[in-house]
């Protein structure tokens, strides 16, 4: 599985030497290390926000992700087999959702379209985490892995947009690994909860909590849908 994942790694190297530079990118980009620095700090509040966003998307993501085999196998008494089964399910629900929202998001709007998929999970938390049957629990996984992945295929374009021409190429991938590195410890938290009460509990506290912060996170912030680059 290592290697096989690592295979379209290899299409870098077309791309390195057979893909174009954006013509908007060699147009702003910038000059040296230290000029990119300086339109960082120039845009030191769009960069604490992105942070902030991406933090919770993060959140959002791993914390309903990570432990979840580990529900369906420790509290649920599913078998390894099983497990992967389900998990295919509902990672084709996440596909599924990611495409779906980014499309609507193109005629509704970012930050309404995330707002709207991470309310809608909320109400799939009770079948994600405690309906009485499996087939209920596939059900909610994959709807709440819907909504989640909905919200997260709106980030690309979103945080794109929302990044000034002399920073776009720098600012979201930065701005997202500093998200990485906050909220890297989710799983750990569900984990020292789960010992104090259930799985079951600690994740959903856990869904219920991120979700919340991370729509109003979403409807706080700007938005610049359909954004002309280069301009």
């Amino acid at each position: 599985m290592f290697f096989i994942g690592g295979l379209p790694a290899l299409l870098a190297l077309f791309v390195r030497v057979r893909v174009k530079e954006s013509k908007v990118w060699e147009k702003k980009k910038a000059e040296s290390w230290a000029h990119l620095g300086r339109g960082i700090v120039a845009q030191w509040k769009l960069f604490l926000y992105l942070v902030a966003l991406m933090t919770m998307m993060i959140f959002v993501s791993h914390g309903t992700q990570d432990m979840y085999p580990t529900f369906l196998k420790v509290e649920r008494g599913f078998s390894p087999q099983t497990v992967a089964k389900i998990a295919v399910l509902y990672n084709v629900g996440a596909l599924v959702g990611g495409i779906v929202f980014g499309l609507i998001s193109d005629r509704y709007g970012r930050r309404r379209s995330m707002v709207a998929a991470l309310l809608l999970a909320v109400l799939a938390i009770p079948l994600w985490a405690y309906a009485p049957t499996t087939g209920l629990l596939v059900l909610g996984a994959c709807l709440l892995q819907f909504m989640v992945q909905g919200a997260w295929g709106i980030i690309p374009a979103h945080i794109t947009e929302l990044s000034p021409d002399s920073v776009r190429g720098f600012l979201p991938g930065f701005a997202y690994q500093c998200g990485v590195l906050v909220a890297g410890s989710v799983a750990y938290v569900e984990a020292v909860f789960a010992q104090r009460t259930s799985y079951a509990n600690a994740m959903a506290l856990t869904a219920l909590t991120v979700f919340v912060v991370a729509a109003a996170v979403a409807a706080l912030g700007p938005e610049r849908r359909a954004a002309r680059f280069g301009v």
